[in-house]
């Protein structure tokens, strides 16, 4: 037959365009896969060193605010004001002799699950009044 591709073997030889094709999706695959990559970043971070404590640096006692449920507030076992207290100045007053000069001693905040938020705002706006500032929550 004149326009047969095929020889009589069965053998119709190298084909060039389905091997362009599979180039092509290896190509599209690697360029899409290399879109994809995330960049790597360095974080600058300082880790505390080993070096001993020098001898004059002083102990942070910290000061343990609790508040009941019923919003009593009790600072290092010692209860300051009443429930229905919202400036605390016992508290505030307390919170400022016991500071010093710095302001440094660590101030965490207890509340009880069940103690209302605003009665936390109370005991925040008193610490913020005495200049506290380091304070945490637990």
């Amino acid at each position: 037959m004149g326009g047969s591709v095929s020889s009589e073997d069965g053998d119709i030889g190298f084909q060039i365009a389905p091997m362009v094709d599979v180039v092509f999706v290896l190509m599209l695959f690697f360029m899409a896969s290399a879109g994809s990559q995330v960049t790597e970043r360095e974080l600058n971070i300082s880790l505390p060193s080993g070096a001993p404590a020098s001898k004059d640096a002083t102990v942070k006692t910290p000061i343990i605010i609790d508040i009941s449920p019923e919003g009593q507030v009790v600072a290092n076992n010692q209860a300051f004001g009443t429930p229905t207290d919202k400036n605390l100045l016992t508290l505030r007053d307390w919170l400022k002799a016991t500071q010093g000069f710095g302001g440094e001693d660590p101030v965490i905040i207890r509340p009880n699950a069940e103690t209302r938020h605003e009665r936390i705002i109370d005991v925040l706006n008193a610490c913020a009044a005495a200049g506290i500032k380091n304070l945490t929550f637990s």
